[in-house]
């Protein structure tokens, strides 16, 4: 029988959870995948809020448990959460996350939900994880190299120097297809795992596996060059802004897939207490995240896609595909990641392959950008680790 204690503690931290699930929603997840789109004026504001609701739900239900995982038992050792610590983690990055949203500057939401969690985690006396740590810092690092670099080369390789462009975006379709065919889904794998379009074609294939997810690879590869060599020739305009929000929807699902493990994953040892499945938790962390892309998204999005830079259709492309590639990569490995931090980095980059030094983005408004990732990481941690102290001199 469930005690009453805990059930009660469980539902005011999951009060708190789809609160931080709304900020990430109306923040980072909601904001960042369709901005390029919407600087390019391929579709309004208030569209691409939709849109990034339910495509982001879709992602946190479909992709969501890798990074719930390490959110919620892989960032601090020799502890399991308290409810306490959990509720109070996730009130400080949401707190932190919704203050970001209403000022108009976006906060590093994995950042502060990191943060949070080995604050409380630390100050419950637990030990630092710093494999874990490790492998989130190389790819908080790497990141915004990575981004600003194929958003450069693939924005110099849209302007018809020297292959024109309509052959580079038929190319691009392709790599995104190859991309599509590889990422992993819950639904098509073992209840333990995930699996990918081209693993689930190789386990039907009569032949060889390794044929069968060469098969599907080249299927979804086709998929994808096919629709975008019949637009080009018709009517390349038209097909580059498809793509482009196409693209804004890739991205908006690999939000999904990322950032409702920030949001639920500290409630995972109290889940289990109460045996309910993270299937469970995922639905109710997406249904988050979408009212927040519905309520508070559009504000972010006119942050993002206006003030940092003006930006047309192929720069955006140029943005959204490596943003694609890298939320994926985190995903897969269950690392949390800035979407922000994603999508600005490939920004720059593309910037800078259109307009020389600068790109047309504001260097003030990045200095301040790259100040709050960091002092949302540093904050998160002291207010958590202090938060949690005084709560347990106290109350305990």
């Amino acid at each position: 029988m469930v005690d009453i204690a805990t059930l009660a503690t469980f539902l005011v931290a999951a009060v708190a959870s789809f609160f931080m699930a709304w900020s990430i929603g109306a923040g980072s997840s909601g904001s960042t995948p369709f901005a390029p789109a919407v600087g390019a004026n391929a579709i309004s504001v208030m569209r691409a809020g939709f849109f990034v609701g339910i495509l982001g739900f879709a992602g946190a239900v479909l992709q969501g448990a890798n990074v719930s995982e390490t959110m919620g038992g892989d960032l601090i050792g020799g502890v399991v959460l308290s409810p306490a610590a959990a509720t109070l983690a996730l009130v400080i990055a949401a707190t932190l996350v919704a203050t970001g949203v209403f000022a108009g500057y976006p906060i590093a939401t994995a950042f502060t939900s990191t943060g949070a969690v080995i604050g409380v985690g630390l100050a419950m006396g637990g030990d630092p994880a710093w494999a874990t740590y490790g492998e989130i810092a190389t790819m908080w690092i790497l990141t915004p190299f990575v981004g600003s670099f194929f958003g450069y080369v693939i924005a110099r390789s849209l302007r018809e120097e020297p292959v024109p462009e309509r052959y580079v975006l038929i190319g691009l379709a392709g790599v995104v297809g190859l991309l599509v065919a590889n990422i992993e889904f819950a639904v098509l794998g073992p209840p333990d795992g995930g699996a990918s379009i081209a693993q689930s074609v190789g386990g039907m294939v009569p032949a060889s596996r390794s044929v069968g997810v060469a098969v599907g690879t080249l299927g979804m590869i086709l998929l994808w060059v096919v629709p975008t060599a019949m637009g080009v020739r018709n009517d390349p305009a038209r097909a580059q802004r498809r793509f482009l929000l196409v693209m804004g929807g890739l991205v908006a699902f690999s939000a999904g897939g990322s950032q409702v493990g920030l949001a639920i994953g500290p409630l995972l040892p109290l889940s289990g207490d109460l045996g309910l499945p993270l299937l469970a938790l995922l639905v109710g962390g997406g249904v988050g995240l979408l009212i927040g892309s519905w309520t508070g998204a559009p504000r972010m999005i006119k942050a993002i896609s206006q003030d940092y830079s003006s930006l047309g259709p192929r720069r955006s492309i140029a943005a959204l595909i490596p943003s694609f590639a890298i939320a994926q990569a985190a995903v897969l490995f269950g690392i949390p990641v800035s979407f922000n931090e994603i999508v600005v980095s490939s920004i720059i980059g593309s910037g800078y392959a259109a307009s020389g030094a600068g790109g047309g983005v504001s260097a003030r408004k990045m200095g301040y950008t790259v100040l709050a990732w960091v002092l949302s990481l540093a904050g998160s941690l002291f207010v958590a680790f202090t938060g949690y102290t005084a709560f347990e001199f106290l109350f305990l």
